[in-house]
């Protein structure tokens, strides 16, 4: 097995030098870096970091856990992540929950079997709250990102739902809609309960009140709304606009829509929280407020690997970023 004294003899430096190259420390000249790597290369040599983590007590690798890597938002996030953390010499273990407890309760298990010195967590909910005790009492640091989870201290990322969601609302109010059906996530997550809030809040400053039988909680999964949406198209007073609380919601939304023979926005307008990424610089479609999901990744991985390093101030720190209204084609003034 190569070692790093091999790696040194075949650079013609010391192992000491290899040392600092593979860990980034010190100050070590370009050509000298170049040396060691090339030596690194031609030896198939792959630095041992779990060793190495027994004598530092660092391993130099984070976690990163979301709730669902196939939703644009995270994708993006994860990039930011990932792009910060390398910047800082780290690299990046990831983990998808799917919102479901059981199966982040057994990635937050695999973290500390790993040993990693810290980890970036977007919690699938409420129910998230024994995980991230858990890391606290093993001493692992961690950054909440995208939610908050009640009961539990620390640095956050977080996005402001409530505005986002009535920002949304009030320009289907501005358009004329004065039937909205919201179709939000789990009440049990932070983000659901911010944007019913807003919805509700922008309602109530326009006059109007909020009908119980337009408002739905269905989780953010990707799911076929097919019987809710059957159910409130059957309404004597039918909605002519649906608030979906994400951009999964919506593009299932407007499928099941068009499937019942009817279209976005002409009978109905549809609006979501979170853009689409790639797809929405192809086809400008959903009129979204957007979030900074990339900002989310690198803001929260910068606050983690600060608390790690012992670079940040005792008192915990909040970010909140601002969602944006971009207004698209899929929202319009209703059929008088």
């Amino acid at each position: 097995m190569t070692t790093i004294y091999d790696v040194a003899r075949k650079a013609n430096v010391s192992a000491m030098t290899v040392s600092r190259v593979i860990n980034n420390t010190g100050r070590i000249s370009d050509k000298t870096r170049m040396k060691v790597r090339h030596a690194m290369e031609e030896l198939h040599y792959i630095p041992n970091f779990m060793a190495r983590s027994l004598v530092v007590q660092e391993t130099k690798i984070l976690s990163l856990l979301i709730t669902d890597i196939t939703n644009p938002f995270f994708t993006t996030l994860a990039r930011g992540a990932e792009d910060a953390a390398k910047q800082f010499g780290y690299r990046l273990m990831f983990g998808n929950s799917d919102e479901d407890l059981d199966k982040e309760k057994d990635y937050v298990d695999m973290v500390l079997s790993t040993r990693v010195d810290g980890v970036l967590f977007a919690p699938a909910g409420d129910g998230s709250l024994t995980h991230l005790q858990k890391l606290a009492k093993h001493n692992v640091p961690f950054v909440i990102i995208d939610r908050t989870v009640p009961g539990v201290e620390c640095d956050t990322v977080l996005g402001d739902s409530r505005t986002g969601a009535r920002l949304l609302t009030e320009h289907l109010i501005s358009l004329g809609h004065r039937r909205i059906a919201l179709i939000n996530g789990s009440s049990q997550v932070s983000t659901a309960r911010d944007r019913y809030a807003g919805f509700v809040e922008a309602l109530k400053q326009s006059g109007l009140a909020p009908d119980p039988q337009l408002s739905a909680e269905t989780g953010y999964k990707p799911i076929e709304p097919r019987e809710l949406l059957s159910r409130w198209m059957a309404l004597p007073a039918k909605p002519t606009a649906v608030f979906a609380a994400n951009n999964f919601l919506a593009i299932g939304v407007i499928r099941c829509l068009r499937d019942m023979g009817l279209s976005v926005p002409e009978d109905v307008s549809v609006v979501c929280f979170d853009d689409l990424g790639l797809e929405s610089a192809i086809n400008p479609f959903l009129t979204v407020a957007a979030q900074p999901a990339y900002t989310f990744g690198s803001m929260g991985m910068q606050l983690l690997i600060e608390r790690i390093r012992g670079e940040a101030a005792p008192e915990y720190r909040s970010v909140v970023l601002q969602p944006e209204l971009i207004v698209r084609r899929s929202s319009a003034p209703p059929r008088s």
